[in-house]
């Protein structure tokens, strides 16, 4: 993919207007808690023309949504850099943005956004936007030390040729055993598997180093992002 040598912000600006546009999704929660690219509740405040705030209801109200779109627009067109944009995006649809920001995007700017957003997700590997083509295809496009801090970029270059890695997996995702997230830390694997009080399981595997993409340091998982079909040996640690 050729990158543009700068981001756009421009276009930036275009895709968040559009992403504004989406509809609210209802959860069972709802309206306290909603999903949405720019909010995770129903329940907003609203700038009244004195200055004040009035707290709105976008779920039952579509004067207040509307309201409520036209203020979000004015922060996105008085954004001055990308990073204010991305930083407006809620979490869950932080990739999402990301999948489709990538043509505007400086190689700099994929892969800072890419780590920041990999990292800040819930359960990445189980995105409902993405599949783990387009995900492992979003670590391929961009300089692997570029996606890491010194730290990382250091331990990822001192890797032996073959790795062995870990992950640890519970019955919410005991079938997404080939991800893409593992780990260097059996420790790490160790509660994952166990988390939430759940007896789950952990594997381990090898993997040659050309097969990894990145190695993350910033939640003390040292997480490391693997093209998981060239997973071997992957086997269930007996305890």
């Amino acid at each position: 993919m050729k990158r543009p040598a700068e981001t756009s912000l421009k276009s930036l600006k275009a895709l968040s207007h559009a992403f504004l546009k989406l509809n609210i999704k209802l959860t069972k929660m709802s309206p306290l808690v909603v999903k949405h690219p720019f909010t995770d509740s129903g329940i907003v405040g609203l700038r009244k023309k004195d200055g004040g705030i009035a707290i709105a209801d976008l779920t039952g109200d579509s004067a207040s949504l509307r309201a409520w779109r036209e203020q979000i627009g004015q922060l996105i067109d008085n954004a001055e850099k990308p990073i204010d944009l991305f930083m407006m995006v809620t979490k869950s649809y932080k990739l999402s943005f990301l999948k489709h920001a990538v043509p505007y995007l400086s190689e700099q700017d994929a892969a800072r956004f890419l780590s920041w957003a990999w990292v800040i997700t819930e359960a990445p590997n189980s995105h409902p936007n993405l599949s783990k083509r387009e995900l492992l295809s979003l670590f391929r496009s961009v300089d692997p030390q570029k996606l890491m801090d010194e730290e990382e970029y250091e331990l990822f270059c001192g890797l032996d040729d073959v790795v062995t890695v870990y992950r640890g997996v519970t019955s919410y995702n005991a079938k997404n055993v080939k991800a893409l997230s593992w780990t260097l830390n059996r420790d790490t694997a160790e509660w994952f598997a166990h988390r939430f009080d759940e007896h789950g399981t952990v594997y381990e595997a090898q993997i040659l180093k050309e097969h990894i993409c990145a190695v993350f340091l910033g939640r003390n998982e040292a997480e490391v992002i693997v093209d998981p079909k060239y997973l071997q040996g992957i086997t269930p640690i007996q305890e």
